[in-house]
């Protein structure tokens, strides 16, 4: 349901655009992993994935599930909270895990968070979580890189810019930008593994910036 509404919604704010490597594939049981620039971005990647008759698992902040309408929805599709900070934050793993043995497809945000940036400006991914280097080495999945450019023109800044943004991103309708990578398979220690994913989404991003033509961001 999540994928479908927001192929739906995501039109109406901007223009969406989506490639794909040429060996990109999206098989059953693979994790994929996207930046995060703002609010705005899960749906813009659900939608872009949907394209590609993909409907993943997300892993997303356990607040989320105290929304009414949308916790249950959550609940229902087999979505994983994580708790962050918590000594439940490892429960989110054994729940990827599972979902991935059934072979679902599961959407991670590996860098925990978003920018503390006002601005709406492209920058590349920040530092990596180790959870999702140990979700691929403990499950053996491939690992898709997504880079998303362009959420940051619907939804950022503080609180105020933020209902601005969204309240006129249907008459702006700002271009935005997902490139699917090609899948591999991490390998090295820890922090190998997490470096080598961090590359691999950064250079998903740095495709989708320059699609938006965003040159200074592909410059930093």
């Amino acid at each position: 349901m999540l994928s479908r509404v927001a192929d739906v919604l995501v039109p109406f704010v901007g223009r969406l655009s989506v490639t794909a490597d040429a060996h990109t594939e999206l098989a059953p049981g693979t994790i994929i992993a996207a930046n995060h620039t703002s609010l705005a971005d899960p749906a813009i990647v659900l939608a872009a994935l949907r394209r590609l008759d993909v409907e993943p698992v997300i892993m997303a902040a356990a607040g989320l599930w105290r929304i009414p309408l949308l916790g249950r929805a959550l609940v229902r599709e087999g979505h994983v909270p994580v708790f962050r900070r918590t000594l439940r934050a490892a429960d989110a793993l054994g729940l990827a895990a599972a979902a991935l043995e059934r072979g679902r497809l599961v959407l991670i945000y590996a860098e925990g968070g978003l920018p503390r940036r006002r601005d709406a400006a492209e920058a590349a991914p920040g530092t990596f979580h180790s959870g999702l280097s140990r979700l691929a080495h403990h499950t053996g999945a491939p690992v898709v890189p997504v880079g998303q450019a362009g959420a940051r023109r619907v939804i950022s800044g503080n609180a105020a810019k933020q209902i601005a943004g969204l309240t006129t991103a249907p008459l702006r309708r700002p271009n935005l930008h997902v490139h699917v990578g090609a899948p591999l398979q991490l390998t090295g220690d820890d922090a190998v593994r997490t470096a080598q994913a961090r590359t691999a989404v950064t250079n998903a991003w740095r495709t989708a910036a320059a699609h938006l033509g965003e040159t200074a961001a592909l410059a930093g």
